[in-house]
């Protein structure tokens, strides 16, 4: 075993099987509820706290701290089987996991340790990045200031995913005595921080992706975090958040359709058999969305891969081989959106061929799949993903790792 290993035991994989049944059970009583709180747009508090309570929040943990000690890959497996439960679940922990990510990546420590212990015992962690208002692009507005032994946080963020459920959020924000850019990890359980459930777009309604408000909230010494140090593969590994949403939801789709024929029994007229089931034209659309579902989750599978040799060649001494890492991890999770993104949703507008305008019914709620991807597909918009991709295999750019929205510069007068 190598000295890494020893002094800085990393998670490198577990046998996935034992891992994911802990959760299954979970993710069956998850999947039992979702379409009851689809309907009344009910917070999933009680699932998340289902998962909190089973250490779901701690698979990336290394075993020896008490984690699942899986890999990343691992990590997308478990994500997409519990997207095909309920994929705003997934998506609520998007923060968190990104989170854990950058823990994992710092340097072995007492404050890391500490991290660790609070992921082991159930702590969930929520991110709030992008400012309110008509800001400029690159302008963070939100403040950590020194007051004493410890900082205090003012500021106000939107989109703040999964925090409303969370212990801790990861707040980016800007020093008010350097100006420097740095990660506040405030804690939730404290006056200072106020949060909504205002989210309100059309899909992935039970996010918790509303605005976050923060009015001298505290921030203990050790959690203001310079962003410098943040892990590199960061944007790829939010990216393979929401593709695991997105494979999720397209097997989620082949559940749904396949029972939904199984159970039909109106028929049309001018079909092929006495029963939906047996119609071979209904049976082929059927096949053609488990297909599609397939494919989803083999290339968001395939995209995991690289990130995983990004978090252990953070650990290696080989700097070319980390950067390689690091660029893969951009280029494919890139690359999978593009693909995912259009796999998804044509699963999720083939399943109303299956089984006609019946389907449209508000009370099925069978609509959500295609609004659920369609929202998800607009995040990190996938046509700049295509650019960059296509900008690397010809003049060998290397992509953005890091990337921020705001205003643009104003035409002079």
């Amino acid at each position: 075993m190598s000295s890494v290993n020893i002094l800085n035991p990393l998670s490198r994989g577990t046998d996935y099987e034992r891992l994911a049944n802990r959760f299954r059970p979970i993710f069956e009583r998850i999947a039992e509820g979702a379409e009851q709180r689809e309907r009344e747009r009910s917070l999933p508090v009680e699932p998340l706290r289902w998962l909190k309570e089973a250490g779901f929040g701690a698979v990336r943990v290394p075993a020896e701290y008490g984690g699942g000690g899986a890999s990343l890959p691992q990590l997308v497996r478990l994500l997409i089987e519990l997207a095909s439960a309920d994929s705003n679940l997934t998506q609520a922990l998007r923060g968190h996991f990104a989170f854990v990510e950058d823990r994992l990546n710092a340097a072995p420590g007492t404050e890391r340790d500490t991290w660790f212990a609070r992921f082991v015992a159930g702590d969930l962690v929520g991110n709030a990045w992008t400012e309110v208002g008509a800001v400029q692009i690159g302008d963070v507005v939100t403040r950590v200031s020194p007051d004493g032994d410890h900082w205090r946080l003012d500021g106000e963020k939107f989109y703040s995913t999964g925090s409303i459920y969370a212990d801790w959020i990861d707040v980016y924000a800007q020093r008010s005595d350097t100006g420097g850019d740095v990660i506040a990890v405030v804690s939730t359980h404290q006056p200072g921080v106020r949060q909504s459930d205002d989210w309100d777009g059309f899909g992935q309604r039970t996010t918790g992706s509303g605005t976050s408000v923060f009015e001298g909230a505290r921030v203990e010494a050790g959690n203001v975090i310079d962003f410098a140090t943040r892990f590199k593969y960061q944007t790829a590994l939010y990216q393979l958040n929401l593709l695991a949403v997105l494979a999720g939801t397209a097997r989620a789709i082949e559940r749904d359709v396949a029972r939904h024929v199984r159970e039909r029994t109106r028929i049309y007229s001018h079909g092929n058999a006495s029963r939906v089931a047996d119609d071979v034209q209904i049976q082929q659309v059927v096949g053609q969305i488990s297909a599609l579902a397939y494919a989803a989750e083999a290339t968001v599978l395939r995209a995991a891969e690289p990130a995983q040799w990004a978090y252990e060649a953070r650990f290696g001494n080989d700097r070319e081989d980390e950067r390689q890492a690091n660029i893969a991890a951009e280029i494919e999770s890139a690359k999978a959106q593009v693909v995912v993104s259009e796999l998804t949703l044509r699963a999720a507008s083939d399943l109303f061929n299956a089984l006609g305008a019946s389907a449209a019914r508000i009370d099925k709620v069978l609509d959500r799949h295609w609004r659920n991807a369609r929202t998800v597909a607009s995040h990190n918009p996938l046509v700049y993903k295509a650019r960059i991709i296509g900008d690397w295999l010809i003049n060998g750019s290397e992509p953005p790792y890091i990337w921020q929205i705001g205003n643009g510069p104003q035409k002079a007068a």
